[in-house]
């Protein structure tokens, strides 16, 4: 893999001012039925281009999918800020200023707040755990359910695995730490650490490392060290936490516009399946083999200090995070559906793992 100039990672992810409404709708495409038509679509992103994890994994789909069937459905992908801004890339494909887009789900709590179910939940689903409730559990129907009142058909499209707990400027002695804490974090992890204290503060990517810088954080999580490792963050907060109890699973979602698939023949709608899948499974694998390489990095290079979060902050982190999900529950409709579905998924799972991966881990370690 060629290196990347950090230059590249953290460019113009602030650069649209608002979504591109003025852009055409579809780019040159036909109806899709006669299968010698080639079809062109845009792919938004919310990363920045070429970031280990993430913004290669939107780079790899486009790839895919415009190989996979052999040119007919050509995939141009434009990273964060290159057409819309990083947290308007479900917006771009809603309205129709793109036709997809490469994102996480947790990005849409403030519009639908049981979307952040479909990458992460605090305490909840590891990436295997998380395929198979998508997959074999009812997941992927309530999450097209979801999108669907916004036009929009969702699949899983890569992985970046557990997040790590974050980075953070002094180190966190007890849970009353945590108070007044200014905590990058979305999703409902950020509402777990409000409940503790903390202000969670939401900032796309490219814009958390000078927040670092500026004192606007604190303290901020985002993946784990491979692409930590590349935004820098490492250079203002030498401190870093684990476990990342907000987020065990890192499901990037692909999202395609409902009118655009509709368009679509079948084959080439199969053709994005199969891309997506392959691309959740590779990345996945490759963002675990790289996180090992660059923790040892920030170790040994950087002289980066691993800290294990206080216990007394993780036991009143599991409390509040129940208290967070059963939030669902009392909404009622659709939410109450995702809760219980998801519910049942996380205690199938951890029923499984008591006696499978945690006591061959436990037994591994010594």
């Amino acid at each position: 893999m060629s290196p990347i100039s950090r230059r590249n990672i953290l460019k113009g992810l602030g650069a649209g001012a608002g979504l591109a409404a003025g852009l055409p709708a579809q780019a040159s495409r036909a109806a899709g039925k006669d299968a010698g038509d080639a079809i062109s679509w845009r792919m938004v992103s919310s990363w920045p281009r070429n970031l280990p994890g993430p913004g290669m994994t939107a780079d790899r789909l486009a790839k895919r999918i415009t190989a996979m069937s052999r040119g007919r459905l050509k995939i141009r992908l434009y990273a964060a800020g290159e057409l819309v801004p990083a947290l308007q890339a479900f917006d771009a494909v809603s309205v129709g200023t793109a036709e997809m887009a490469h994102t996480a789900s947790f990005f849409w709590a403030g519009k639908m707040p049981a979307a952040a179910y479909f990458t992460a939940t605090p305490f909840g689903l590891t990436p295997t755990e998380h395929q198979a409730w998508i997959y074999h559990g009812g997941g992927q129907a309530l999450w097209d359910e979801l999108y669907g009142a916004f036009g929009i058909k969702p699949f899983m499209a890569g992985n970046t695995g557990g997040s790590m707990g974050g980075w953070f400027k002094r180190e966190i002695h007890s849970l009353e730490d945590m108070k007044g804490l200014k905590y990058r974090m979305p999703g409902l992890g950020g509402e777990v650490v409000h409940r503790l204290g903390a202000t969670p503060v939401l900032l796309p990517p490219s814009e958390i490392l000078p927040g670092l810088q500026s004192g606007l954080i604190d303290g901020a999580e985002f993946l784990g060290p491979w692409s930590d490792l590349a935004l820098g963050f490492h250079k203002v907060a030498p401190y870093y936490y684990t476990p990342g109890f907000h987020e065990p699973n890192g499901t990037g979602e692909c999202l395609i516009s409902r009118k655009a698939w509709d368009g679509l023949p079948e084959d080439l709608q199969e053709v994005i399946r199969a891309a997506c899948a392959a691309e959740d499974t590779y990345s996945l694998a490759e963002t675990e083999w790289n996180n090992a390489v660059a923790l040892k990095t920030l170790t040994e290079k950087h002289r980066i200090s691993v800290r294990t979060f206080p216990a007394d902050l993780l036991a009143a982190a599991r409390i509040e995070a129940t208290e967070v999900m059963l939030d669902f529950s009392r909404r009622g409709g659709l939410d109450k559906r995702i809760y219980q579905s998801y519910e049942a998924a996380r205690k199938r799972a951890i029923d499984w793992a008591a006696i499978s991966a945690t006591p061959f881990i436990n037994s591994r370690i010594g």
